[in-house]
């Protein structure tokens, strides 16, 4: 069995996801208080040692005599708009930069030696502003000796009710060629050319209707004080505010295309995918549920695919942007499956 560790745990979605695809989860290392609470409260699932810890202050040595090891992760790059500035200095970038996390990466890369790592980050990753410091952390990662390939993932495409749209780079220890791109599994039934033989996208409705009793009732959940809420009643299933300017005998507002956010009034639709579940979504920021709604913890939890009755720790605030900012736990297994059945 492969000996995993994660960092940048969060609340656990890719280790679950690890776990799931048969790695032995040694430990997660997480800095945020609710998040390493959360991982310990899953402890029967994760069944791994919790490092609560600023990263910097971790060895990786420790897990540097295993033959058969990976480690995965994705760190919180907020620094890209420093733009690459540390690409010319490595001794900066993997040891002394405070501020850039993928360093840290790359310093736990060099001290464990793993068979094989999983790096995972949002896609605007690879904007224009952020590409240099990407293509440095692949570059370092190669010159440690890693054959690195570089994936563009939507969730949906492997059955998670959601589409989530993320940036892999799967690296091999000692291989001198890439491996291939995982193959998906799903596609958009509504681009019957792309199918393929694929599954359909899978919908939401299979995966929350359980928690649609009032005993998973929030206070949280009632928008019908707000300002947008007529509006939002008015809004279709499986659309955005953009549809109010195309409904008949509708007297409410409406709104120019473009002028909001794409996901302003966004509702779900209960045989479609969710769109992204956001860590800090504004008041009116979707998915909305059908009825008119908030979404409720274990309903976002679900279409993120973490397992029934996975606890989440800290006030509502908190448990969103765990939640938000977690890797879909299928997405994970089936990322990190692939990344084993690839290792020499």
């Amino acid at each position: 069995m492969v000996a995993c560790i994660s960092i940048f745990s969060g609340a656990g979605g890719l280790d679950i996801g690890a776990t799931q695809a048969s790695a032995k989860l040694v430990a997660c290392v997480e800095y945020d208080h609710d998040a390493a609470e959360t991982l310990r409260l899953n402890h029967t699932k994760l069944k791994a040692e919790v490092f609560e810890a600023d990263i910097k202050d971790i060895s990786f040595k420790r897990w540097n005599d295993s033959s058969d090891r990976i480690l995965i992760g994705g760190p919180p790059c907020q620094p890209f708009s420093k733009n690459g500035y540390w690409v010319k200095n490595d001794n900066r970038l993997i040891a002394d930069d405070p501020r850039n996390m993928i360093g840290q990466y790359l310093r736990a890369l060099k001290e464990m030696r793993p068979n094989g790592f999983l790096f995972e980050n949002v896609e605007s990753i690879l904007h224009p502003t952020n590409i240099a410091s990407f293509q440095g952390f692949v570059q370092s990662a190669e010159k440690l000796g890693y054959a690195c390939t570089v994936y563009r993932a939507n969730s949906a495409d492997y059955g998670v009710p959601q589409k989530r749209k993320r940036v892999f780079v799967f690296g091999i220890r000692g291989l001198k060629n890439k491996i291939p791109l995982p193959e998906i599994t799903h596609s958009d039934p509504h681009q019957p050319e792309l199918m393929n033989g694929y599954k359909p996208y899978v919908g939401v409705g299979s995966f929350i209707e359980k928690f649609a009793g009032d005993a998973f009732a929030e206070p949280q959940e009632n928008a019908s004080k707000g300002t947008y809420y007529y509006e939002l009643c008015h809004v279709p299933r499986g659309k955005n505010y953009i549809a109010l300017g195309k409904l008949k005998d509708y007297k409410g507002r409406t709104f120019r295309a473009g002028g909001r956010f794409w996901n302003f009034l966004q509702k779900l639709h209960p045989d479609e995918p969710s769109i992204t579940i956001a860590a800090q979504p504004g008041p009116w920021v979707g998915p909305f549920h059908w009825d008119n709604r908030r979404l409720r913890v274990p309903e976002a939890a679900a279409i993120q695919t973490f397992p029934d009755k996975y606890k989440f720790f800290g006030n509502r605030r908190s448990v969103q942007k765990q939640i938000g900012n977690a890797v879909p736990c299928l997405l994970g297994r089936r990322m990190v499956e692939h990344l084993i059945e690839h290792l020499k």
